[in-house]
């Protein structure tokens, strides 16, 4: 059963200062995001579309949770690809906890995309155990 749906679009340009302000990155990125942006991003644009895309994934998630950004921080949630490229949520320890509490044992699905001036992230979350 489908718990919730997600989604979020950010305009790149917006994240061109931001993401020189390691304020700003510290803030909003796990130390997980920040070391794959460090190995993958050599541009200040690429490094803008890489924190823009992972902005719009846990801005898309926290709609489908349903809380917006409450009781947890947006640095809690790592969006890291897998070895063939899928972006992969990955959650702190309280965030786990809270959104089992929040929606039950449950998997949540991600789409990122980015498209010249755009990146835009979907997410479901699918419930896996009983009707709530």
């Amino acid at each position: 059963m489908i718990f919730g749906i997600g989604c979020d679009i950010v305009k790149i340009d917006r994240f061109i200062s931001s993401c020189e302000n390691q304020d700003f990155i510290n803030r909003y990125f796990s130390i997980e995001e920040i070391n794959a942006q460090e190995k993958k991003c050599k541009s200040v644009l690429k490094k803008a579309e890489f924190f823009a895309g992972r902005f719009a994934c846990k801005e898309a998630f926290s709609k489908a949770l349903g809380t917006g950004v409450r009781n947890f921080d947006l640095a809690d949630i790592s969006v890291l690809n897998d070895e063939l490229g899928k972006p992969e949520f990955h959650f702190s320890a309280e965030l786990d906890s809270y959104i089992e509490k929040r929606c039950g044992k449950c998997k949540v699905h991600l789409s990122l995309s980015h498209e010249k001036e755009y990146a835009i992230a979907y997410v479901v979350i699918e419930s896996l155990g009983e009707e709530l």
